[in-house]
């Protein structure tokens, strides 16, 4: 562990001079032997907070990344815990941000021990592409905020594989094959969900026509992955190197001075049920001006619907039928969680029951808690994916947050290591058994 490190505002919350002035005022001195006291980003606990509290917090630009049962975990420096006692908290040092990383030369395209660059994804996408043709089709499915003002950014890109039989990996919703869906990285911070939706990629590819339960799931359903909605992010995160910056949002900085803490929230984007969240440009919860105003939201909910056929109602308490087919799935980090809608009210979902029998099967490999918002982390979200592919579409949609909130494994930087040999290896079951449910979702 660097026990000093560069402190990068991009991305963290620094309290009220953050949220108004853009600026950090970095007073605290590092003790070796106490990581709370250090300059670097920490996670704070802060307890016995109101729902209201805790948004009024995030309406200052502190950096809630956690929340529940009134107990928030807040990122910061001891600055910013200054900050929550002069506002009469008792914030109290609950974990490190940055984990251990290896003292190795890494390889080219990566960084904080191995985490790959948004460069390195690109490339290996397109290796997986190029070298396996009956399996994949690689596609551009729109651009990050960067690239739509001619100041570089990305492509945003989505893999398609199945055993390719003719009109198969078209963006076309009346698919022959159903299909599972999956997005990555959509918060740029959230870095081991990449690297698993690689994995996911890789495991597929490979075990077509060796492992026969991957070649039953491909000969049978169309796999659809975008392991980075949210490019420019991660290239901020990455220019940390191994002090990666946390960075959450898009880099749209066109809604004011807000310092290094500009953009979009993308996960409070989402034009269905949108406007619930921070109006706050500063905000990390920042939801943007309208439903879908970003780039990367519209173009993954075009995806979405050139993917997924409509089979819900408009009305909020229309299920979707029983034998509707299609499967979504978000990764998020942190919490060990599966969620289900609805994220935007407490009221239950029409397909509830369904909801949770399915995301009881993946729980059964990954260990994680199956529930609501309310049930897990403990507040409401609107404008979110999930709530999209579900609401518009009737597609059985889930969010895992992947990892626990403590320890070298937690957090939104776990140390790479435990990607290979724990948050992979505890999902890997789940995506196949979310994989082999979209032909029947309900149970129909």
């Amino acid at each position: 562990m660097h026990m000093k490190r560069r402190l990068v505002a991009a991305g963290v919350a620094f309290g009220v001079a953050a949220a108004t002035t853009g600026t950090v005022a970095l007073t605290a001195q590092a003790d070796p032997a106490d990581p709370s006291t250090s300059t670097e980003p920490v996670t704070w606990t802060v307890d016995g907070l109101s729902q209201t509290e805790v948004a009024e917090l995030e309406a200052l630009g502190f950096d809630v990344a956690h929340d529940h049962g009134g107990e928030a975990q807040i990122i910061g420096d001891e600055a910013v815990a200054d900050e929550l006692r002069a506002l009469g908290h008792e914030p109290a040092f609950h974990d490190t941000v940055y984990k251990d990383v290896p003292a190795t030369a890494q390889q080219e395209g990566t960084y904080y021990g191995g985490y790959r660059t948004v460069d390195a994804i690109e490339g290996h996408l397109q290796d997986v592409a190029d070298a396996n043709p009956a399996l994949t089709r690689l596609y551009d499915i729109g651009d990050s905020w960067l690239k739509t003002q001619g100041e570089g950014g990305h492509d945003v890109l989505a893999v398609c594989v199945t055993a390719i039989a003719a009109g198969d990996c078209e963006q076309d919703p009346d698919s022959v094959k159903p299909r599972f869906s999956l997005i990555a990285q959509i918060h740029a911070r959230e870095i081991a969900t990449g690297e698993i939706a690689l994995r996911w990629i890789d495991k597929l590819v490979a075990g077509y026509g060796t492992d026969a339960e991957v070649t039953d799931l491909l000969d049978t359903t169309e796999v659809w992955v975008v392991p980075v909605v949210n490019p420019d992010g991660v290239d901020v995160v990455a220019s940390g190197g191994d002090d990666p910056v946390l960075q959450r949002k898009n880099l749209n900085d066109s809604a004011g001075n807000c310092g290094g803490r500009a953009g979009i929230d993308l996960n409070r984007n989402s034009s269905f049920e949108w406007g619930g969240d921070s109006s706050n440009p500063c905000a990390e919860t920042y939801q943007g001006a309208s439903g879908a105003s970003e780039p990367e939201t519209q173009a993954v909910e075009d995806w979405l619907r050139a993917l997924h056929p409509d089979q819900r109602g408009e009305g909020q308490d229309d299920p979707a039928p029983g034998d509707a087919r299609d499967v979504f799935l978000t990764l998020h980090s942190y919490g060990e969680y599966i969620i289900v809608p609805w994220g935007f009210t407490s009221d239950a979902a029409p397909n509830d029951a369904a909801l949770r029998a399915l995301g009881a099967s993946m729980s059964d490999s990954n260990g994680y808690f199956v529930g609501t918002n309310d049930d897990t982390v403990g507040y409401s979200t609107s404008g979110t994916t999930d709530d999209m592919a579900y609401g518009e579409l009737g597609v059985a949609s889930f969010t895992f947050e992947v990892g626990p909130d403590f320890g070298n494994c937690g957090g939104f930087f776990p140390a790479f290591s435990c990607v290979e040999d724990t948050l992979w290896p505890e999902n890997e079951g789940a995506l196949m058994t979310a994989a082999q449910a979209a032909a029947a979702p309900y149970g129909g």
